[in-house]
């Protein structure tokens, strides 16, 4: 096979991963009904007056299923973190009991997994429609290589769809799992 193609076939490839990998970071922000410390991962806080994330001021731990740990590692900072959370909007009433704060993450209700799993099926239609842009820009490079042979390129494409394909199949998998977590009650 031509060292062209098989460039464009590798780097098509990286970017349907880098789709995969994505997704995956996309989900793990989608919360399940388990407190998870990732669910205040987009959490700033204001420390000395500079956006910081809440990980590099504080440390958060999960003691059980439905409770996180905010602990700060300097006491002036907790109701900057208590403020930070609020304003997050991520639907959580933090508790602030003097030397950390507590997070009591609610049970989902059945309409709110529905919002969920609808949220997750929009993330993984972007994960797709990254697979296909993928797709279609090593088609026109491979359509573009001027010394390579028709039936090559026929062949190349025939690679490309293969690859779109398993991707494609990969995400489904993935999706399919993120909403039985989801719907599992």
């Amino acid at each position: 096979m031509n060292e062209e193609i098989t460039f464009i076939l590798d780097s098509t490839k990286e970017s349907m991963n880098g789709s995969i990998d994505h997704l995956i970071k996309a989900f793990t922000k989608i919360r399940a009904g388990k407190a998870n410390p990732i669910m205040l991962s987009s959490v700033m806080v204001d420390y000395y007056g500079s956006q910081t994330p809440l990980s590099q001021v504080a440390n958060v731990a999960t003691p059980d299923a439905r409770t996180l740990t905010v602990q700060p590692w300097e006491k002036k900072m907790l109701q900057e973190i208590e403020k930070a959370i609020q304003i997050a909007n991520l639907g959580f009433n933090p508790m602030n009991n003097g030397d950390f704060i507590i997070i009591s993450v609610p049970p989902l209700t059945e309409e709110r997994r529905k919002d969920l799993a609808k949220q997750a099926k929009g993330e993984a239609e972007d994960a797709k429609i990254g697979i296909r842009n993928a797709r279609q820009e090593a088609n026109k490079e491979i359509r573009g290589l001027d010394d390579a042979s028709e039936d090559l390129k026929k062949n190349a494409e025939a690679d490309v769809q293969e690859l779109t394909n398993n991707f494609t199949r990969k995400i489904e998998e993935v999706l399919a799992v993120k909403e039985a977590e989801i719907m599992k009650v």
